[in-house]
């Protein structure tokens, strides 16, 4: 085991862990931020996205040893008080029906209105596009995404 100094949702942590541990696991295991969920384990359905200095990733295969001195972001702490333009919207639009994608979705969707604030539709389609939804609420994140880039404005 490694010590690893990281750096997550602005509050600086150490944790002695393997360094093939998925970060995933150093967030839920080590630092009890549970928001951030398991899904397939293989990178392929986006339940598990977070931010890495800005940018979206999927936690389950990314190894704790790759994160370096990056800043991580997690659903806890995309807003303090849930009013991040995203969570907003997706309140507004009733996204959720099991709910169990939703923190991923919503991490995908904010990683995204960040790199482009004003999205057509398309690119909303395109850039949400490897979020799985087992309930199918597609239509309604597209939605929540493009009510969500004109809070932004």
């Amino acid at each position: 085991m490694a010590n690893y100094k990281i750096q997550v949702n602005n509050k600086s942590y150490e944790v002695d862990v393997d360094s093939d541990t998925p970060l995933l696991w150093v967030l839920r295991d080590n630092l009890g931020l549970v928001g951030t969920k398991y899904s397939c384990g293989i990178s392929q359905c986006g339940a598990c996205t977070v931010h890495l200095n800005d940018a979206a990733v999927r936690s389950c295969g990314l190894p704790i040893a790759s994160v370096g001195d990056a800043k991580i972001t997690t659903i806890e702490g995309l807003s303090e008080a849930g009013d991040h333009p995203v969570q907003q919207a997706w309140k507004e639009v009733d996204v959720a029906q099991c709910g169990y994608c939703q923190a991923g979705q919503i991490m995908t969707a904010a990683a995204m209105l960040k790199n482009n604030p004003s999205p057509t539709e398309e690119e909303v389609i395109d850039g949400m596009n490897a979020n799985l939804c087992r309930c199918g609420t597609y239509h309604r994140i597209k939605e929540a995404v493009l009510l969500a880039s004109s809070k932004i404005k």
